[in-house]
């Protein structure tokens, strides 16, 4: 069989690794799988587990089990110690023929699961392979020799295990040696700018690969059994973008590695944590979690795929509505750049910026569910005003090179939830204050130093637990006439509570210094709860749109505390509003830090959201209440007369009247929503 066609599309296979007795992993991996609708696996069949007491039994509901889903291939591979010359999987065994015999068992044992067997795993690497034991390559030749001559007798197509690196030379010494007689097709492995000392294209890998095959007269034919992406450096788009690069390969079969992380327990064939890389290939989290190829696979498809991994160069859809453009007069100003521009509140600022004129840099690493939804809005309604920049702030490279000749910064990109941050402190660390810290380093650096608005949060303040405050039926109140009329004001001393509120309160104080030491015109914004369009509503960003969802789609919502926890809501628009009133007196603002929400004239209780929330629906979800959380505030509204007296800025829009138009936007992007599997989803202000 010929290569396909150079417009042809390979088969998409995953390759997926189980330990020994991990059975739930396995049937989360098969709904995963289906989902995505994936038809090809590329597995292990561990010779080392297999001779364990637990292996023929694991492999006996294994094997039937992934074979029931998937057309499967089994990688043959890791010599038992006890076999091996020294003790180590990737001995030679001290019986070539003790591999052979091993296949054949298998082939007995589970042969009507499987017609193509995959004979090891990337042999010439030292890992998988210990060459030094086998310098001349006969022992490798005697034992997948042998194996391939048995596995043709029984009637299954070989498959030699995968070259990592690919070298034509180590595929003569296989031919030299006799390997390549029963061999059918030929495996090689490629991992692009992260593994490989120096990656070719993939055409140029392939066309060598062929050539060689030819010149000895060989039928063979060759797949990418293995190839990935590791997101160690948090940047997802780039492994979505590869997988779009073997989609368009002229290759047969590709096997993608891999559906989930490595878990941080366990010890990769490097040692335990010796090479990061190896934990992060999945395209879910060691916990599950959906990275951004992920979604987009599921949600759009692989076409969708090939689509998004063209959006950093690409402009407008052709299909969209006419886009926005910059006014001419403007095209010369230096762009503005909006960090998590993709977000709720970014997508709305990059949006009102370009229908001012302006062109906009969004910087956004798309890691959050649902953000590439809003920055596909973008692109069909701004065109051309905007460049996307796919990136995280943890990356100093990325971040100089978004901010280099930028006339304004407004920093949005953040990690928003209390929750993940006491689940994962240095996360939340490194993504707030070290990400924010990458920033204010790009932008001091700067010729003309850019004007920066940093999204601060009122977790600076703490749990506020020495305001006295009132619990009536269904919120509470200060006792202090002062607080009840105004809100908590800027002369509030900071009190971190919670890795979050450490972590942004570190980043807003660093923020005012840079303005202090460097002279980089900052203001910060110490924001409390924001809604609007945009904003789809999850537990940790969007409690107002997540109430709404919930209530929608008839499911219950627990709530931490008793529900009369009061906060001040600000739509969105006003909050934009603010930032280019921010940017147009940045002199005059520099180096402060303002109280930005909706008032006492817009706050509002869970409780009485929920009301609200009845009215609108014509039904109010069930509600199933917790204990109160670490660093919970009780209340919390903002004095924004501050900001107010500065610049004559006032929330214009009320919350009855914002709620209702969130509401109206969340039924136009689910108008045929229909209640889905029930699940609690747990919130917090």
């Amino acid at each position: 069989m010929t290569a396909p066609a150079d417009d042809a599309s390979p088969e998409i296979g995953v390759l997926e690794w189980f330990w020994l007795n991990d059975h739930e992993r396995v049937e989360a991996a098969i709904e995963d799988l289906r989902q995505l609708g994936v038809r090809h696996l590329r597995t292990g069949l561990s010779w080392a587990d297999y001779v364990t007491e637990d292996g023929p039994a694991w492999f006996d509901w294994l094997l039937p089990k992934l074979a029931a889903e998937f057309e499967l291939l089994p990688c043959f591979v890791y010599t038992p110690p006890s076999h091996g010359e020294v003790p180590a999987t990737n001995a030679p065994p001290r019986n070539p023929k003790d591999y052979a015999d091993f296949l054949d068992t298998c082939i007995e044992r589970y042969g009507q699961h499987f017609d193509t067997v995959e004979l090891w795993n990337e042999p010439n690497n030292l890992r998988q392979w210990d060459y030094e034991l086998d310098p001349s390559w006969r022992k490798f030749a005697a034992m997948i020799g042998g194996a391939a001559y048995w596995a043709h007798q029984r009637g299954k197509r070989t498959v030699l295990g995968g070259m990592s690196p690919i070298d034509p030379n180590w595929l003569h010494t296989m031919h030299r040696v006799g390997v390549l007689e029963h061999i059918d097709i030929v495996g090689v492995h490629g991992f692009p700018d992260s593994y490989d000392v120096k990656h070719r294209p993939w055409t140029s890998h392939l066309r060598r690969v062929r050539e060689q095959l030819a010149h000895y007269g060989l039928a063979a034919r060759v797949w990418i059994t293995e190839t990935g992406y590791p997101t160690w450096r948090h940047d997802e788009f780039r492994q979505l973008q590869e997988f779009a690069n073997v989609l368009a390969l002229p290759v047969e079969r590709v096997y993608w590695y891999s559906l989930t992380d490595l878990s941080p327990e366990r010890s990769s064939d490097a040692g335990f944590h010796t090479d990061q890389r190896d934990y992060h290939f999945g395209i879910k989290t060691a916990k599950g979690q959906d990275k951004l190829l992920a979604r987009c696979w599921a949600e759009r498809g692989l076409d969708g795929v090939r689509a998004m991994a063209k959006w950093p160069a690409a402009g407008a859809a052709t299909t969209a509505p006419a886009p926005v453009r910059a006014r001419p007069e403007t095209q010369a100003r230096p762009p503005v750049l909006v960090t998590g521009g993709a977000g709720f509140v970014g997508t709305n600022l990059t949006a009102r910026l370009v229908a001012e004129g302006r062109q906009v840099r969004v910087l956004d690493n798309l890691s959050r569910p649902g953000v590439e939804k809003n920055l596909e809005w973008l692109r069909q309604r701004c065109g051309s005003a905007i460049e996307f920049i796919p990136g995280d702030m943890r990356n100093a490279r990325v971040v100089d090179h978004a901010v280099d000749g930028c006339a304004q910064i407004f920093h949005l990109a953040a990690q928003v939830a209390v929750t993940t941050s006491l689940e994962d402190p240095r996360a939340d660390f490194d993504v707030n204050l070290a990400g924010t810290l990458n920033l204010l380093e790009a932008a001091r650096r700067q010729p003309r130093k850019p004007g920066l608005v940093f999204t601060s949060t009122n977790k600076v303040y703490g749990d506020l637990n020495d305001v006295t405050l009132e619990s009536g039926p269904t919120r509470y109140q200060p006792r202090a006439p002062h607080i009840r009329q105004a809100g908590i004001d800027e002369s509030r001393p900071l009190d971190f509570h919670s890795p979050y509120g450490c972590s942004k309160g570190g980043a807003d104080q660093y923020v005012l210094d840079y303005g202090r030491c460097f002279g980089v015109p900052t203001v910060v914004f110490r924001m409390s709860c924001i809604y609007g369009p945009h904003q789809f509503g999850t537990e940790d960003q969007g409690w107002v749109a997540h109430f709404l969802i919930r209530a929608r789609e008839r499911q219950p919502i627990t709530i931490y505390g008793d529900g009369k926890q009061v906060r001040d809501v600000l739509f969105v628009d006003d909050l934009v509003a603010a930032f280019l009133l921010a940017e147009n007196q940045v002199d005059e603002l520099a180096g402060q830090a303002f109280n930005i929400g909706g008032g006492p004239g817009n706050a509002i209780s869970l409780l009485e959201l929920i009301d609200l929330i009845d009215k609108l629906n014509g039904a109010s979800p069930r509600l199933d209440f917790a204990a109160w959380r670490t660093g919970d505030q009780p209340y919390y509204v903002s004095d924004t007369s501050r900001f107010g007296a500065a610049t004559g800025w006032r929330p214009r829009v009320d919350m009855r009247d914002g709620i209702a138009r969130l509401h109206a936007w969340l039924n136009g992007i689910h108008p045929d929503a229909r209640p889905r599997r029930r699940s609690r989803q747990a919130v917090t202000p």
